[in-house]
């Protein structure tokens, strides 16, 4: 269990991050103190890995039927859900919320790519006896 907790931190770091940045490029989120935006990335993570499965498993046919599409309004609706939770954090509309969703999950998987997740890289050698078992 405490194999993963580098990771955990290294993602939340990283949401954060990419929270903050959002806040200075679109005006309707803003952040009342540093603690809010600490709690905002907490709960952005855990709704990203509770509610949105479950949100995408019952919106199934609507984002088959738009090519995977509405999964961008799925993201839009997890940020004002955490922006309902955390008092210091607000967003103005649906709108900003969804372009500042497309920015985060880019931003965040950019500066992931960079960083790497935190845990050891595993190799796959090929056996030298010619069995693969």
């Amino acid at each position: 269990m405490l194999d993963n907790l580098p990771s955990f931190f290294l993602h939340w770091g990283i949401t954060a991050v990419s929270l903050w940045l959002a806040s200075h490029l679109f005006q309707g989120i803003r952040f009342a103190d540093t603690s809010s935006l600490v709690v905002s990335a907490l709960l952005l993570g855990f709704a990203n890995a509770i509610v949105k499965p479950l949100l995408i498993l019952l919106t199934l046919p609507l984002t088959v039927l738009t090519f995977g599409l509405f999964l961008l309004v799925i993201n839009a609706l997890m940020i004002l859900l955490v922006s309902s939770l955390v008092r210091g954090f607000q967003v103005t509309s649906f709108w900003t919320a969804f372009f500042a969703s497309i920015f985060i999950s880019l931003l965040s998987f950019l500066i992931g790519l960079f960083v790497g997740d935190g845990s050891p890289s595993q190799t796959i050698q090929m056996p030298h006896s010619g069995l693969w078992l």
